[in-house]
């Protein structure tokens, strides 16, 4: 099929003008005419017929198939489970009794409290089910990925009655009248276990329980920022996203410019456009349709037509084409008779929400189309029954049609991606942490050439002290600019918005990662890094753990060094509500030079399926740890800087620039004679009280605790890089009460100042630190700070006898 054979049909699909062609292969061929003729709900326009038999003698010639009777027997079982799998979804929202002989069902066998996103599922049913009839007809397996992860049942259905289920669930749910009624009771189970884990394994939303999920779809929008990043060569991507996700999350425009044959896999982008979102029309509706999309579309690099996604066989035909034409188009780019961006394939599904059930193309179908509960609504009872039995088929037909739509075998998956992991070239200098992440990533691509490279980068990364990665990995473009860093098959993925070269990297969990952004602005990604984080962490709790590298998200240009930058650029929120996630999958850490943040980076990589937040300075910072201690601290995730951790007072530092104060405070204790411990608190998260399980086999050995923590201090000053507060929350261990521990940090005071001067406007300067650690100790301030400090620090002095001037 060409892509101007889709155009043309897309233009016309509905009028009359290519009834007399789709006639007359009607009349030739009785085959092709009897799945013409549609089954249940399902109808073939004309411009279907014709897609279809153009996707028959494509296929024939191509050799998938013997005759072109075989395409329309698979096409006609497809129909079937169409309907079927409809069938199953309605009963899934409204029904607690199933009955495969289709009969009424009574007010009894209904629930009480009906749920499901069910317009939507209706609509995914005839999408997800035609993914599996064109790998039965090219015998080649395809991933997938749902935007929209509420429209789950459509999955779950298909695959239960497909037999394409994981097999835990194939045994749970026998597709027998008790079985598909306990299926039924089980979606939107809202009971617990005795664990407080969901009974069901049924959810409201994709998870680890549906065979082939990838991400759960529950922030919409992301995975029309991934998709295009996923596949490996050699592999096969089906995404299906919708038009309510495409004002969500805009940046799935930028699609068509990452693509490249050398080393991505065949995507095929499928956009459900059924009109509608929650309680009023999408926008793409309200801006003028299919047509206005189409255009928009097309400005931005894609190649996109329209199909009746009323339809399963229309999605085949679409899906199969669209890998077709980007073949064809990247060998072109590779015959040098094209360049990239080649022009995108993208297949728009139009169609009415909850199409095929009473209700359609309301505002109600969005989650229950029958505006009632037909436990209690006679009308419901009867809507539900009319439209069930447009969908019921006979068992023995779906189960043979199931039987026609046999899959090819899944691909074997590495248990987990291998990296080779050497020690970093340990640094004995002063040095920007950020450029020692720079040297450290340089050396770890170039020992690893077989995995697939992506650094998401929001802007900036000269400014970030990344040079030698950008220099090598280049950005990402389709007209490099000569003398500057950039390339076809760059690897840096750049692009003002955060959530989009987040996605990048996430999408690639076959490969080599890392994100490189303002602190800020990265907290725009904590969406994207969250549905990643909790996915990975149910993978682990199902004893199926996530097989991706570690990606390390590093937050840079941070609240300490942009105080030039307004308030604006003074945000440590991203690694404050990381904090809050499951800390064994969140590692938030702060590395205080070189050295730890190489450390950090080695460790990130060898920890598989999850986000690491480094926040590193990229400000040069004095070497204070050696390659040995670096490890260590690492290892232990707190490390004693200086004196005697029995020593009644102690200063604990978490953030770079906040050691350099604490070091500043330690030297005049030192200096009076005052004994103290200084410790250095690199990830606060491995200090919290656990959880759960999975939190406590990552917390800090306790004998680390009580070596660094004992006891026996009587009072403990933080200095830490987020708001204090936040700290002393999660490190609830490590707090001693608010009479003998105090923390500071970033109090939301900024402006346009230097670092110093950001430091004295949140008051956790050396000098409140001291002040703090008096107070605690009931010692007065004058015995360690001079009356000038003291006066300063109380906002009546001078604040230059305790900072440094912006102009000495």
């Amino acid at each position: 099929m060409s892509l101007n054979l889709y155009q043309k049909l897309s233009e016309r699909y509905k009028t009359q003008e290519i009834e007399a062609e789709a006639r007359s292969h009607r009349e030739y061929d009785k085959d092709f005419a009897a799945w013409a003729a549609g089954c249940g709900v399902i109808k073939h326009t004309a411009a279907t017929q014709l897609q279809v038999f153009e996707l028959a003698t494509t296929l024939l010639e191509a050799g998938l198939i013997e005759h072109k009777a075989e395409c329309y027997r698979k096409l006609t079982a497809l129909d079937q489970l169409t309907n079927q799998a409809m069938w199953l979804v309605v009963h899934m929202t409204y029904a607690k009794h199933v009955f495969l002989d289709g009969r009424d069902l009574t007010a009894d066998d209904f629930k009480r409290d009906p749920q499901g996103h069910t317009g939507g599922s209706l609509n995914m049913v005839s999408a997800y089910a035609a993914l599996l009839a064109v790998n039965s007809l090219t015998g080649q397996h395809r991933d997938w990925l749902m935007g929209q992860g509420h429209c789950v049942a459509a999955i779950d259905a298909v695959q239960l009655l497909s037999g394409t289920a994981l097999p835990e669930r194939k045994k749970q749910y026998p597709l027998t009248d008790e079985g598909l009624s306990r299926f039924a009771q089980d979606f939107y189970n809202y009971r617990v276990r005795a664990d407080g884990k969901p009974l069901s394994p049924l959810g409201s939303h994709v998870n680890v329980n549906t065979a082939g999920a990838k991400i759960e779809g529950g922030y919409l929008g992301f995975a029309g920022l991934q998709y295009v990043h996923q596949p490996l060569p050699g592999e096969r991507l089906v995404a299906f996203l919708s038009d309510g996700a495409f004002e969500e999350q805009r940046g799935s425009d930028w699609a068509a410019r990452w693509w490249r044959a050398e080393d991505s896999g065949l995507v095929s982008p499928v956009m459900i456009a059924n009109g509608r979102r929650i309680d009023q029309r999408t926008t793409v509706a309200q801006q003028g349709g299919s047509a206005w999309f189409m255009e928009h579309l097309s400005n931005q690099g894609f190649a996109p037509f329209i199909i009746d996604g009323r339809d399963p066989a229309a999605f085949v035909c679409a899906i199969y084409f669209m890998e077709q034409h980007l073949s064809h188009a990247a060998a072109t780019v590779a015959s040098g008779a094209a360049s990239y961006p080649l022009p995108l394939p993208y297949c728009i599904a139009e169609t009415i929400k909850g199409y095929g059930f009473p209700g359609a193309g309301t505002n109600a179908a969005h989650g229950l189309p029958l505006g009632s509960n037909p436990r209690r609504d006679n009308e419901a009872l009867n809507f539900f029954h009319r439209g069930a039995k447009a969908l019921w088929q006979e068992e023995n037909q779906w189960r043979a049609a199931v039987a026609e739509l046999t899959q090819p075998k899944t691909p074997l998956q590495p248990v987990a991606v291998t990296i080779n992991r050497h020690d970093p070239h340990w640094l004995k200098e002063s040095l920007a942490p950020m450029a020692a992440i720079d040297n450290y990533f340089v050396d770890l691509v170039e020992v690893n050439p077989h995995l697939r490279v992506r650094v998401g980068n929001p802007d900036e990364l000269r400014s970030n002290r990344m040079n030698q990665t950008l220099d090598l990995l280049k950005h990402r473009v389709t007209d490099p600019e000569e003398g500057v860093a950039e390339a076809v098959d760059g690897c840096v993925i750049t692009a003002l918005n955060e959530e989009a070269v987040v996605s990048a990297c996430l999408a690639n969990q076959s490969g080599l990662n890392m994100v490189v952004s303002y602190e800020a602005f990265a907290t725009k990604m904590l969406g994207a890094l969250r549905q990643s984080i909790i996915f990975s962490r149910h993978q682990k709790e199902a004893d199926e753990p996530a097989s991706w590298l570690g990606i390390p998200v590093i937050s840079t240009s941070h609240v300490w060094e942009n105080g030039k930058n307004e308030q604006s650029h003074q945000d440590p929120s991203l690694a404050e509500s990381l904090l809050g996630e499951m800390a064994d999958m969140a590692r938030v850490v702060f590395p205080a030079d070189g050295n730890s943040a190489m450390a950090c980076l080695k460790a990130c990589y060898g920890d598989l399926g999850t986000i690491w937040n480094l926040v590193v300075p990229k400000s040069t910072m004095p070497a204070v740890f050696d390659g040995k201690q670096a490890a260590a601290l690492v290892q232990d995730g707190a490390i004693c800087v200086r004196g005697n951790c029995a020593s009644d007072l102690q200063l604990v530092a978490c953030g770079a620039f906040q050691l350099q104060q604490a070091l500043k405070a330690s030297d005049r204790l030192k200096e009076k004679g005052v004994a103290h411990s200084l410790i250095y608190l690199l990830e606060p998260g491995r200090f919290r009280i656990a959880r759960d399980e999975f939190e406590q086999n990552i917390q800090a050995d306790p004998q680390v605790l009580d070596s660094l923590f004992p006891a026996r201090v009587q009072q403990r000053v933080f200095m830490v890089h987020t708001r204090p507060e936040v700290i002393l929350g999660h490190c609830r261990m490590l707090d001693l009460g608010p009479q003998r521990t105090v923390a500071l940090g970033y109090v939301n005071q900024g402006g346009t100042l230097d670092t110093e001067g950001l430091l004295f406007a949140n008051r956790c300067t050396w000098a409140d630190a001291l002040a703090a650690l008096a107070r605690l100790s009931q010692r007065d301030p004058l015995e360690w700070l001079s009356a000038e400090e003291w006066a300063a620090i109380r906002g009546e002095g001078d604040p230059y006898d305790v900072i440094k001037h912006p102009y000495p």
